[in-house]
């Protein structure tokens, strides 16, 4: 892996605008050209083998929490527990997830998986892409992402009710829109009836017990760009347990195990000899060296960094009452004082493609950028 130094596009941002990318730069870019990630083909290859067996790996963890009734470690409202094991039994449908990687001297390590509302999707099944074609369109990516959501949506029709299916994410957010619209298209190419609304037009009829729509019609077949962990604890969101309709909800419910950093110490009890995971714990004391990572935060929020016992980092937030874990601390690499984190994508079972997020600090964090990447 290395990074190289580029120059950006003339006009980049009307290149990328004509996409839907509108949400490429805030106050600083998100969305950074200026240079890209290079990658050898066998890099490739071992990325997208990890991924695939960490995946098989993971759908053990759950299974494994399940038969030990390990849920006290997730934080989980106890009324949802059965609904979560319903959703596994019964194969609830399914369609993506990113783990993310340091990636340092031929060494890949598994940080967290982003298995319930993971973003980056757009930029990096399309954006980059479009990228590559510009920059040089004789070199490859890592990226089959737009095939494999068509194709899988495709797949998940005949499991689906036949019902539309809603797409729905928060109001107040360009970037999760984006990335829902982004989700509901490759679904519209893949012959589905699609309709989007937003988290908060998502209405409940309390004599039929059934989710409705801005049109009154019953909601049975739901794509959410919105966390487990705030429908739980949502007044709302004990609908779901009252559903008469029983709508699928995607990701299902068994995701709230896996998009859970108490996820990291099962699968550090289950596979010590896995070579991608970390030794991860509950407790502290464990490790003299470690990320301390709240069960449930986002956007890096709230994780202290400690080597030799000594504090040498820590972000700030508002996460941590659920509880924390303790994970062997293992460096990113720098390439001049820029820490990228590999986003490899699973979708419909295997792995798709990747993202690079890159940040300045040794979190990657809200302020992070995405950069390109191609196969040399």
């Amino acid at each position: 892996m290395e990074r190289i130094v580029i120059n950006p596009r003339n006009n980049w941002q009307s290149a990328v605008e004509k996409l839907g990318f509108g949400f490429h730069s805030t106050n600083v870019p998100y969305w950074d050209e200026s240079a890209c990630y290079q990658f050898k083909m066998d890099e490739v290859l071992f990325i997208e083998k990890a991924s695939a067996e960490l995946w098989d790996l993971c759908l053990g963890a759950v299974q494994h929490v399940m038969d030990n009734n390990l849920y006290h470690h997730f934080a989980i409202p106890s009324d949802f527990i059965p609904y979560i094991e319903r959703s596994w039994t019964e194969d609830h449908p399914a369609i993506y997830g990113r783990f993310d990687f340091a990636y340092k001297e031929g060494q890949l390590k598994l940080l967290e998986f982003n298995a319930d509302t993971p973003t980056s999707l757009y930029e990096a099944g399309i954006v980059q892409w479009f990228w590559l074609q510009d920059f040089d369109k004789s070199k490859d990516q890592f990226n089959s992402i737009h095939e494999k959501l068509i194709a899988y949506w495709q797949y998940l029709k005949n499991y689906l009710y036949p019902a539309p299916l809603h797409f729905t994410c928060v109001k107040q957010s360009l970037e999760d829109l984006t990335n829902t619209e982004y989700m509901r298209d490759c679904a519209i190419q893949a012959g589905l009836d699609t309709r989007l609304i937003l988290v908060d037009d998502i209405g409940w009829d309390q004599d039929a017990q059934v989710f409705m729509d801005m049109e009154l019609r019953p909601m049975q077949n739901i794509f959410k760009l919105y966390p487990w962990e705030w429908m739980v604890n949502d007044e709302f969101g004990v609908n779901i347990l009252r559903d008469r309709s029983r709508a699928y909800w995607i990701e299902p419910g068994w995701k709230m195990l896996l998009s859970n950093k108490a996820i990291l110490p099962v699968l550090w009890q289950l596979y010590p000899e896995c070579p991608y995971i970390l030794p991860a714990y509950f407790e502290e004391g464990r490790l003299s060296n470690y990320a301390r990572k709240p069960i449930l935060s986002r956007e890096g929020a709230n994780i202290d960094l400690v080597r030799d016992n000594q504090p040498v980092y820590s972000t700030a937030g508002e996460y941590g009452k659920e509880g924390y874990i303790y994970q062997e601390l293992f460096d990113i690499p720098s390439f001049s004082g820029n820490y990228p984190v590999l986003g490899s994508w699973i979708i419909g079972q295997e792995p798709a493609g990747m993202g690079i997020r890159e940040s300045r600090q040794l979190v990657t964090d809200n302020l992070s950028r995405f950069i390109p990447h191609l196969i040399v």
